[in-house]
């Protein structure tokens, strides 16, 4: 059985990173799941923005945390590499995957100036969709306490420096990066692979029972996975 495809923020390959264009895309192009990082507002928003500030990926400046969500509702978050856009709130990307009936993966982003507020608030947003999501993040503390809040809620913790040989009890997934995977390619079934876009590491995690694979480039991966798995 192949890996599921998760689009990584989207198909941010077509489109601006956290777009809802690049999500739309990313479903047309057959993605299994809709990845994507959250970070708080000054009043309390989780949008999906990856960086700790907007300096990157709109045409405003500023830290995320300083910000309401009208103000970053003022800037353009897409037209660095497609069509304009507005901030992308983790609701409306959570309404979209229910309607589509796609797996949500939403990572939480650490250490942040509100802490454990972040999970309080996606614990409450998350009961609000009827959707399949998974809560991920770096942080030992942040998988930790999520899963305190939702145990319903599958997590992952991902690692980019070591893999650990034994996942603490509240991780159901291992989250390591497709470097760590070449380095460590007895340990990958069943994890949760970041971030494989080329037809090497593609073919790694096909023959190493990934469970499922991050991808910015959605439809591409799809082709290099049948090409795989189509080979006598």
């Amino acid at each position: 059985m192949w890996p599921e495809v998760v689009a990584h923020r989207g198909a941010s390959t077509a489109f601006a990173e956290h777009t809802l264009a690049a999500y739309e895309r990313a479903i047309a192009d057959g993605a299994d799941g809709l990845e994507c990082d959250v970070r708080l507002t000054r009043d309390d928003h989780l949008v999906c923005v990856h960086d700790r500030t907007i300096d990157r990926t709109s045409d405003g400046r500023g830290a995320v945390s300083s910000l309401t969500f009208d103000q970053l509702n003022t800037h353009d978050f897409g037209s660095w590499h497609g069509e304009s856009a507005d901030v992308l709130e983790l609701d409306t990307l959570l309404g979209l995957a229910a309607d589509h009936g796609k797996q949500v993966f939403v990572e939480t982003k650490h250490p942040v100036r509100y802490g454990d507020r972040v999970e309080q608030r996606l614990a409450a947003v998350l009961r609000r969709y009827r959707v399949q999501a998974v809560m991920m993040s770096f942080s030992v503390t942040a998988v930790r306490r999520f899963k305190t809040l939702r145990p319903d809620v599958p997590t992952v913790l991902l690692f980019g420096h070591r893999w650990p040989e034994r996942l603490p009890t509240f991780a159901d997934f291992a989250g390591p990066g497709v470097h760590l995977l070449h380095r460590y390619p007895e340990r990958g079934r069943g994890a949760y692979c970041w971030t494989a876009d080329s037809a090497p590491d593609v073919a790694m995690c096909v023959e190493r029972g990934v469970r499922f694979l991050a991808t910015n480039n959605p439809a591409g991966t799809r082709g290099m996975l049948a090409d795989n798995l189509s080979r006598p």
